[in-house]
């Protein structure tokens, strides 16, 4: 198949097709990542990342630079020996540039239906105004009618209305467009932790899909995981002095953007923003009225400090030129 490049070629039964890469919380990447690993999935083929990523810099190491490796796209196989669907785990390593995005997904869904796959899964996260003590609620879009009444068996809520951003709507919809049936899981994370990982949403995700798919995939290892990061937050909420008002209910709009910010020094953006970032830059610094967009994202993400001089050149260069 062209741009995969197949290492094993097995056999199929049934198989569920399922995807994630790198976002906010990192809720996806971090629950197939999980499940490939207690799985055992064995990597089968490879995307091939010409096509769709590109250097932009080098990298530091022990003082000696070196280029960086493109991102990897991987598909993993898990054989179901109780004689149910099998499944097939697509994981990236990032997000494509953005112009590029609707190729990425349409090689991934041409392979996911090569390997003879009929439904296609992703996860996703939703922040929402939530406190990071509470169990994150789970919501579902799905591409059928059929398929959202079968997901309502599981208590998951429909949304009913609004958008799928990104790389998640974008698969699904086209997954939709190219015949195949699919669903999307997504789970609440507090708008405060946007730019860590959240193991709890990923469990909370990944036990839906055990349940959706009968995998019986013990998940003690996120729920670990969800607790240690449950103890880092609460020692940053004391660090803000928020402490007892936090633990008491849904933080205030105030003290979500304080933590913000907060978070956004102590935490590095996702490989994926940055690239979005640097694309809008690079739209931006040739139409100026692209700066909106620009500002939008950069504010979404809490960075706009850290961006302030290069993003008010723009303007300054722009001002130079019409002079």
């Amino acid at each position: 198949m062209d741009g995969i490049k197949m290492l094993k070629t097995p056999r199929f039964k049934k198989p569920v097709f399922l995807a994630a890469w790198p976002g906010m919380g990192e809720v996806a990447f971090r629950a197939l990542s999980y499940l490939v690993e207690k799985l055992k999935a064995e990597e089968f083929a490879e995307l091939q990342a010409e096509e769709f990523f590109y250097l932009t810099g080098s990298i530091i190491q022990d003082g000696i630079l070196s280029l960086p490796n493109l991102p990897q796209g991987k598909f993993y196989h898990w054989k179901n020996k109780a004689g149910k669907n099998d499944l097939i785990i697509f994981l990236s390593d990032a997000q494509p540039d953005l112009s590029r995005a609707e190729a990425y997904c349409r090689k991934i869904i041409q392979a996911a239906k090569s390997f003879k796959a009929k439904i296609c899964v992703n996860l996703a996260s939703m922040p929402q105004p939530i406190d990071h003590l509470q169990h994150p609620g789970l919501w579902f879009c799905a591409t059928s009618a059929l398929v959202s009444q079968e997901l309502k068996k599981h208590n998951l809520a429909s949304l009913s209305m609004g958008q799928v951003s990104g790389m998640n709507g974008l698969f699904l919809g086209m997954a939709k467009r190219e015949g195949l049936d699919g669903f999307c899981v997504l789970a609440e994370i507090p708008l405060y932790t946007v730019q860590i990982e959240n193991p709890k949403a990923s469990y909370a995700v990944l036990n839906a899909i055990n349940k959706i798919l009968d995998l019986h995939v013990d998940l003690g290892g996120l729920i670990e995981q969800a607790h240690e990061m449950e103890i880092e937050i609460n020692r940053l909420l004391d660090y803000l002095k928020l402490g007892s008002a936090a633990a008491a209910g849904p933080i205030q709009e105030e003290e979500v953007e304080k933590i913000k910010k907060s978070l956004a020094q102590l935490t590095k953006l996702p490989l994926s923003v940055k690239e979005k970032i640097e694309k809008l830059f690079e739209q931006t610094s040739s139409d100026i009225t692209k700066a909106g967009p620009l500002k939008d994202e950069l504010d979404k993400w809490n960075v706009y400090k850290d961006y302030e001089d290069r993003f008010l050149d723009l303007f300054k260069k722009t001002k130079d030129k019409n002079n």
